[in-house]
């Protein structure tokens, strides 16, 4: 009887440094790193499959980098770039099926039906949407594709080859087809995990696969062990649906932004933005946290619950607080977060609320940095130094939309 997979998962390949050879064919064939950000000491985010090849991974500095890959070509990360790319391949695929869900910015999930659920067909699905790519978008971007049941099947299946495999996984083939991976190959099992498993005698796959789904949620601690196992060996599972909880942005200091008031005020170009998208979110923000991390004393910070607002000044005024009670410190970097999010219709009016124009002076700021461009209206002083994307980077989970760019 022909397998019956219900999840097709691709994976864009190297995809940052894929997006650098597409936007430069001259770079295609080529090893390619794609750097943190423009700075002499800046690290790989990303490497090509040609730089792979040599050793060059995610975090190599680039003078090991040159040293592993001599003839190997930089290029700074560029996020608005990458998510153009990004809604291009959503659009070729979607003219071969429909995306279910993006889950980061170079992965996504396609749920199959009816007779798209026969192996023969899916396997022409995933050609299909392969070539959709190589065609519509650019013939840099290949992508590997999974078939499976579930999709942490699917998305194992998708990691058994690249660039360009086309791979399925069902509880036939199993676990002999994923025993030759190691228990940190497998998506959700972390180092942390993984040394927890082998405490309780889990030392690879076939183990892991052969364990008591009670045992599995005895070894997570709660019910997810149980649901992981399940999802594993292809069973149906139904995980339930994450709620929004905080807005955050961080970043790492750079040399004119290391003075304290340098750091003061990359602290409040941050909260600046997380404002700006808490309101084009639709949601209020009852806490605020301030964090640093600095040279000597590593972590400090300082936070609380706040009333339920969106509104940048007042963020801006409990924001001055918490850095004031902060000890001397010499801050390497900083990072903001609005944390125990309301959405906007579940926000009941505060008597002692500030007045009206102030909400509608903060929209009319939005609207005119949209439209004119970033930091066209300010929230005072900007920090020495300007960091390309500030607030605006892609994050595991997190694709920014185009006016992440623009506030």
């Amino acid at each position: 009887m022909m397998p019956r997979v219900s999840t097709l998962f691709f994976d864009m390949n190297s995809f940052y440094a894929s997006v650098a050879q597409a936007e430069e064919p001259g770079l295609m064939g080529r090893p390619v790193g794609v750097l943190t950000t423009d700075a002499p000491g800046a690290a790989c985010i990303a490497a090509s499959h040609e730089a792979k090849r040599r050793g060059v991974r995610m975090g190599t500095r680039q003078d090991e980098a040159r040293r592993l890959c001599p003839g190997i070509v930089f290029r700074p990360v560029r996020h608005d770039v990458c998510v153009t790319y990004h809604h291009a391949i959503l659009r070729a695929v979607e003219t071969v099926i429909p995306i279910e869900r993006a889950w980061s910015i170079d992965e996504c999930s396609c749920r199959l039906t009816g007779s798209q659920q026969a192996l023969d067909r899916a396997l022409q699905i995933g050609r299909a949407l392969q070539q959709a790519v190589l065609d519509q978008v650019s013939p840099a971007l290949r992508c590997s594709v999974g078939l499976a049941p579930t999709r942490l099947l699917a998305k194992l299946a998708a990691g058994l080859e690249k660039p360009g495999g086309l791979h399925w996984l069902v509880p036939e083939v199993l676990p002999g087809r994923i025993a030759h991976l190691a228990l940190d190959d497998l998506p959700g099992i972390s180092s942390a995990m993984k040394t927890r498993l082998e405490a309780a005698g889990v030392t690879d796959v076939p183990a892991l696969y052969a364990l008591d789904p009670k045992r599995a949620r005895a070894i997570w601690g709660n019910v997810a062990g149980e649901r992981f196992l399940r999802e594993l060996r292809g069973e149906t599972v139904v995980w339930p649906e994450t709620q929004r909880g905080m807005i955050g942005h961080g970043q790492v200091l750079t040399g004119q932004n290391k003075s304290p008031e340098g750091a003061r005020l990359v602290a409040r170009r941050l909260l600046v933005k997380a404002a700006s998208r808490l309101r084009r979110e639709g949601f209020h923000t009852r806490s605020l946290h301030l964090g640093v991390k600095c040279a000597v004393t590593g972590h400090i910070g300082h936070g609380g619950d706040i009333r339920a607002t969106q509104d940048t000044f007042f963020l801006l005024q409990v924001l001055s607080r918490y850095w004031d009670a902060l000890p001397p410190h010499h801050a390497l970097s900083v990072s903001v977060t609005l944390g125990g999010l309301l959405p906007d219709a579940q926000v009941v009016a505060d008597l002692f609320a500030p007045p009206a124009d102030r909400r509608a002076a903060c929209a009319a700021v939005d609207a005119l940095n949209q439209r004119f461009g970033q930091d066209t209206v300010r929230f005072g002083q900007l920090p020495p130094h300007h960091v390309p994307y500030t607030g605006a980077k892609i994050a595991f989970g997190r694709i920014p939309e185009a006016e992440d760019f623009r506030e």
